[in-house]
């Protein structure tokens, strides 16, 4: 009794693992056991949680460039938002990784994408004290007059936290 417990537990846990876990995996990072769980069910890639989180999104967020890379590679939807709208580039912009920002930017991403919030990536970064991904986003020409739904721009976030050199990056080339 006891084996024939254990076999059915096995199965339920296995035929659930890629849904419930392809989140942890893509946290993780472990690219090898993403790869087999998309063999199984390429339809996982670009699924979300109850937040809206995708694979994409948790991988940016924590700091997962192979994953990301491997990730895209696979035709993970870059620009698919959260619940909120805040997409991987946005995630990328609260945490810090410049280098995953270029990578989005380079493979497609949409620098002036906004949640519905009206906030931008280049808002975010800016709110967060992000210089190398502002130098980022602007180098993929990031829109520094959008607004967000209070009507301040990445100028005014950076002015509201008082970051002299993210306000002198803005000034610099809102004069352009």
């Amino acid at each position: 009794m006891r084996i024939l417990i254990l076999i059915i537990t096995l199965t339920c846990y296995s035929i659930g693992y890629g849904q419930q876990n392809v989140f942890d995996i893509a946290r993780s990072g472990d690219v090898a056991l993403m790869e087999k769980v998309l063999e199984k069910n390429i339809k996982l890639l670009n699924t979300q949680d109850h937040k809206g989180f995708s694979p994409l999104i948790l991988a940016s967020y924590n700091d997962q460039y192979d994953m990301v890379s491997f990730l895209l590679d696979k035709g993970a939807k870059m620009n698919m938002g959260d619940t909120s709208g805040n997409t991987a580039l946005m995630g990328v912009c609260f945490k810090g990784n410049a280098a995953i920002a270029e990578l989005l930017l380079n493979s497609g991403a949409n620098p002036d994408q906004v949640n519905y919030n009206g906030a931008s990536a280049l808002i975010f970064a800016s709110t967060f004290g992000q210089d190398k991904i502002v130098e980022v986003l602007l180098k993929y020409n990031a829109d520094v007059k959008l607004k967000d739904n209070r009507g301040n721009t990445a100028f005014d976030h950076a002015r509201m936290q008082g970051n002299d050199a993210m306000i002198a990056l803005l000034e610099t080339v809102d004069k352009k």
